[in-house]
């Protein structure tokens, strides 16, 4: 039973190494094919086009509600201390630099992260990249660079626009909660904000459309044979991604923090 135990820890750890070893010579095979010509332009936009406007109305009631929630949640036990009035202040500072990207970002992880996955994955199935490859196409530059870019651009816009509507929502509350008018409660949140708030949570953002770009690619572009593949390649990348944001949001708030202290 120890023995078993054992193996199982080994087999474990050695598949997280090949698989972490796999996925950062994936990275890097991603930059230097984005440097080299010809550019997909036109492919580049139309994954733009999929990844960035499809995904608004989802982004955008996950935010909406997020602020509803967030300060229907928190209301009560400001007015218990009298701080009511820091409501604007809270919601805006909370959102700006840490739920709305996390939250928009696993929002996007879900819809895709699988999307891609399965995408390549059922490409790679039915043998359509093995048949770029032998016509001479790069299968890599068009279909995964493409894609993790247009992730990498995309987010932060997605990011700014939940956050907007996760501020518009709260803003709802406290108009008929607590008859603050929209340009006293938006007025109150920007200038609570700085630099400091804006700038790190806008950096992380791109860094985390790059995660969900680079696993969706990596699980469908390397899919194994099958139909069952191509679900478990959808499946993990959702997984994956969503570990990998939570490691990236922790590295950036540590990152972020040393600069505050310095």
């Amino acid at each position: 039973m120890v023995n078993s135990r054992a193996n199982t820890l080994l087999k474990g750890i050695k598949d997280f190494v090949v698989e972490t070893g796999e996925l950062s010579y994936f990275a890097g095979r991603f930059f230097k094919e984005t440097l080299k010509p010809p550019f997909e332009f036109k492919e580049l936009l139309r994954q733009c086009y999929q990844m960035g406007n499809r995904s608004l109305v989802l982004v955008g009631v996950t935010g909406f509600i997020i602020g509803l929630v967030l300060t229907l949640q928190s209301r009560p036990t400001l007015i218990e201390f009298g701080a009511v009035s820091w409501m604007p202040n809270m919601v805006g500072i909370s959102i700006v630099r840490e739920i709305g990207p996390v939250i928009t970002a696993l929002i996007c992880a879900g819809r895709i992260a699988s999307g891609i996955g399965a995408e390549l994955g059922s490409m790679r199935v039915t043998e359509q990249i093995d048949a770029m490859e032998v016509s001479g196409t790069n299968p890599f530059k068009y279909l995964v660079v493409t894609r993790i870019l247009a992730t990498t651009l995309m987010l932060p816009l997605l990011v700014v626009f939940g956050d907007i509507i996760a501020l518009y929502g709260s803003a709802l509350v406290e108009n008929l909660k607590g008859d603050v008018s929209f340009q006293l409660y938006f007025n109150t949140v920007f200038d609570a904000l700085s630099y400091g708030d804006l700038i790190p949570a806008t950096i992380k953002s791109f860094f985390f459309g790059f995660v969900i770009g680079l696993v969706g690619c990596y699980k469908g572009y390397y899919c194994k044979k099958g139909t069952a593949g191509v679900g478990v390649a959808a499946n993990t990348a959702v997984v994956t991604a969503s570990l990998l944001l939570f490691v990236v949001d922790f590295i950036a708030v540590f990152v972020s923090d040393i600069f505050y202290e310095l």
